[in-house]
């Protein structure tokens, strides 16, 4: 079987690694390109919000009046549609060639195993951080770094169980950290932060959404309750801003969407033997699949997955699907073996499962990793508050 065209070009339109580089030329960094177009600003808040896809917000809007009256449009995530690598994207500027990020999990030669870049862990181990420096593994200034350098006043208001986490060092080094329990700590020290210096920069994050999709599905009763309750927090984070400082632009986005996908749907990996010969390692996560195979045998295993696979995934050699610019317009030398010598991606409803080595990552409806507009497409929503 012939691999088929890659699903799409997808940095041909803006994406995360797009925004924020546009929001500090709106805030006046020199050499930062504004390709979103983006007003200038003094005071720039954007609220990233996890798993809050395009078309799931679109779809389900009457459970979010506020979102929904805000000025928007889609924008793409990026690929692959997971958090680390989003997170990444949006921290630096650049596409997951550029930062490393590669995926949920990557094989990377200098743990010699698979590791999650979310908790910075390979397998069950303890973190990598020393032996996996995250400035290291991410070199590029980041975003807020370069708004610091350029005097502006930067704080990143997320969960305070992410302090000097390996993601955080990687992607998001440079502004204040502010660390929440709650939905009330978020407001307080955003509103705070947005008022803390001639210009100011801050990011705020929460992840709510995205976990209730995966537990229960996009759309079921218990995240149609958690949209609106996260509405109704934008609402009075708008209101909080416009009484302290209301020449405030506010942006909100999100890193993924997410569809779900029925149990019969999910192919077990660990049971296939079409799928798992040859394999020494599969990395990503069921709907984007980096699959690491023994020397030699990268051409036989992509034509076994695409003879097993090929009607309802795009598989693609690490050379073909780098040279369709997943990962963006260049790949640092150093990130190549992080993409799997075969890269599977899901184009219906389907997942790669580890039934048993990944129980419960299997075991979830909601998934995302793909390049559906249902994974693909992000809001780019803009309140200004006066």
């Amino acid at each position: 079987m012939t691999v088929s065209a890659p699903p799409l070009d997808v940095y041909s339109q803006p994406t995360l690694s797009t925004l924020m580089p546009s929001v500090l030329a709106s805030l006046g960094v020199a050499g930062e390109p504004n390709r979103l177009h983006l007003p200038d600003s003094r005071h720039t808040v954007v609220f990233l919000i996890d798993g809050l896809g395009w078309t799931l917000l679109r779809r389900h809007r009457e459970h979010a009046p506020f979102l929904d009256s805000l000025t928007g449009r889609p924008i793409r995530a990026g690929f692959p549609t997971t958090t680390a690598t989003s997170i990444a994207s949006f921290g630096t500027g650049l596409p997951s060639g550029g930062h490393g990020i590669t995926g949920y999990q990557s094989y990377v030669r200098e743990v010699r195993g698979t590791l999650n870049w979310l908790s910075w862990r390979a397998g069950h181990k303890g973190d990598e951080l020393t032996r996996l420096v995250p400035e290291v593994v991410q070199p590029a200034p980041t975003v807020f770094e370069r708004a610091a350098a350029a005097g502006i006043t930067c704080t990143t208001v997320v969960p305070a169980k992410f302090d000097g986490s390996g993601l955080t060092r990687a992607v998001l080094r440079g502004g204040t950290f502010a660390g929440i329990h709650a939905y009330g700590d978020l407001i307080a020290h955003v509103v705070t932060a947005a008022r803390s210096g001639e210009r100011t920069l801050t990011y705020c994050y929460l992840s709510e959404i995205d976990t209730l999709g995966h537990v229960y599905g996009p759309g079921s009763e218990s995240w149609l309750h958690q949209v609106a309750l996260v509405d109704r927090l934008v609402e009075r984070l708008a209101a909080g801003l416009a009484a302290a400082q209301p020449d405030t632009t506010l942006y909100v986005t999100a890193d993924h969407g997410m569809v779900t996908v029925d149990d019969a749907d999910k192919i077990d990996f660990d049971a296939t033997p079409a799928l798992s010969d040859d394999v020494v390692a599969l990395a990503g996560e069921p709907r984007c699949r980096h699959v690491h195979t023994r020397a030699g045998a990268g051409h036989d295993v992509a034509a076994r997955w695409r003879n097993e696979l090929g009607h309802r995934m795009w598989i693609g050699t690490r050379d073909e699907a780098v040279t369709a610019g997943l990962f963006g317009p260049a790949v640092r030398s150093e990130v190549q073996g992080r993409i799997g010598d075969v890269v599977a991606i899901a184009q219906g409803g389907v997942a790669v499962v580890r039934r048993k080595a990944e129980s419960r990552l299997s075991a979830l409806p909601g998934q995302h990793g793909a390049l559906t507009d249902d994974e693909l497409l992000i809001p780019l929503l803009q309140g200004t508050i006066t």
